[in-house]
């Protein structure tokens, strides 16, 4: 294929799409739970057996300053008056769903801290935190416990903390070493401040090492992608995840710092990609999944070559885990048939806690459609192929063959008679491919923006 029609069949594909780690996606939710009927299906999900223990998030929502990138739920501050009540309504949002769910201990599979900055906290405020989740849950022998930090704000101290309390686990947010790009985005970090977290993480046993990297960033380039990435793998940490910069202004206005004219798009963002890629694959990283890369020694390439790869609203996950409780303002819950968000507003999730309630703000329980759609899309996010046959079919996929078949012809998927195959051209194109099996999508297209593009 010549430049010119890879440059086309790009154009053609760059469109606004869903990174789909749910389906519904959360714009279309539609039939929120009220709390009863929530807790049913976080009982039916606990009574399964066929998960190793449940996962629980806790957002973190606190920063110290704000990044104009991030389309995160954060609250810029730098007092540390408000957190440990924040503290406090976590671990009583957690004690309401041991109380109503008559569980005394949970049996936990996963523990995600993400944020926001959740190092924002300092030693004695994370401490509370942990002390008070890991107390009222029971580890299962194979428990996952990792952390997202900020690496100017991360100290040994809390790094000894999170290693003494069983974190084995850490993702750094890197997103470029270009000192133009971090002035632009207002994340002025270091290679060496980096450098530090990840040795020090490293002495204290964790062991698996991610970088958030991020392209299509204002003002990055081909050589501030090649400035980063010398540095990266040099570092070589065990997983990457290389995130296409989402620009949503009219949802995020600090993005509002810089303008379209400042950001590389169409054929010059996925240039970046690939050139990332490119230098990621020659120092032995593999492509896992939508925007993830692992050493193959890391759990989570085995996971991805074993075929037991999730993913949720957490990112990547080795094993399927449910239910996801999600605690904090803004956390997300998913109990496999049935989805709820906390309050966004931090004022109102602190009095819904207040009030004893479970701070549910909208939700969907998911119809016998959506649940096969999700488990198609699922699959093609994490093992790059399904098939639709038997108990996996629904009226909407009569036709999937027709939908699929201009990524055919692009040499995007495979098609079969019943299921199709991602190639490895169609890899940088998941995110549309997915958007084939989107029953929600075609029948009602947005009517304002939605989504990032895809390329």
């Amino acid at each position: 294929m010549n430049a010119a029609e890879r440059s086309a069949r790009l154009a053609k594909y760059d469109v606004a799409g869903p990174r789909y780690t749910s389906y519904p996606t959360v714009p279309y939710w539609d039939a929120t739970p009220d709390e009863t009927q929530w807790l049913a299906h976080l009982r039916t999900a606990l009574r399964a057996g066929d998960s190793p223990g449940a996962s629980i998030y806790v957002h973190v929502p606190f920063c110290r300053a704000l990044c104009t990138f991030c389309g995160c739920n954060t609250r810029v501050t730098r007092t540390h008056a408000i957190i440990m009540p924040y503290v406090q309504a976590v671990l009583t949002e957690l004690a309401l769903y041991r109380e109503r769910l008559d569980i005394a201990q949970l049996g936990l599979g996963e523990l995600h801290l993400g944020g926001g900055t959740p190092t924002f906290l300092d030693p004695a405020e994370l401490d509370a935190l942990l002390e008070g989740i890991l107390g009222a849950v029971q580890l299962r022998p194979e428990a996952r416990l990792s952390i997202e930090v900020d690496p100017r704000v991360t100290t040994a101290e809390q790094l000894r903390l999170l290693a003494r309390h069983g974190f084995r686990r850490i993702s750094l947010g890197v997103q470029d070493f270009d000192p133009a790009v971090q002035d632009i985005v207002n994340r002025v970090q270091s290679v060496a401040q980096v450098r530090s977290v990840t040795e020090e993480a490293r002495r204290l046993g964790f062991n698996s090492v991610n970088y958030d990297l991020i392209y299509g960033l204002p003002f990055q380039t081909g050589a501030s992608i090649d400035l980063t990435m010398t540095a990266v793998c040099e570092l070589r940490p065990d997983r990457i995840a290389l995130y296409g910069y989402a620009h949503v202004p009219w949802i995020k206005p600090g993005q509002r710092r810089f303008t379209e004219i400042d950001l590389p798009e169409g054929r010059d963002k996925r240039a970046l990609y690939e050139r990332a890629r490119d230098r990621l694959e020659a120092a032995g990283y593999r492509e896992i999944g939508l925007d993830h890369f692992a050493l193959p020694t890391d759990s989570l390439w085995l996971a991805a070559r074993e075929g037991t790869m999730h993913r949720n609203f957490m990112g990547y996950t080795e094993a399927f885990t449910r239910p996801l409780l999600g605690l904090g303002v803004s956390a997300i819950g998913d109990a496999v048939d049935a989805f709820v968000q906390n309050e966004k507003d931090l004022q109102q999730y602190h009095e819904r806690i207040a009030r004893r309630e479970l701070p549910i703000q909208r939700g969907h329980v998911l119809n016998a459609e959506d649940q096969v759609l999700r488990r198609h899309i699922l699959n093609l996010m994490t093992r790059m192929e399904t098939r639709w046959s038997g108990a996996d079919a629904t009226p909407f996929l009569d036709d999937i063959a027709t939908r699929l078949a201009a990524f055919a012809d692009d040499g995007l998927v495979e098609l079969e008679a019943q299921g199709c195959k991602v190639t490895e051209a169609g890899r940088g194109f998941l995110r549309n491919i997915c958007m084939a099996f989107d029953a929600r999508l075609a029948r009602s297209s947005p009517e304002r923006p939605l989504f990032s593009q895809t390329a």
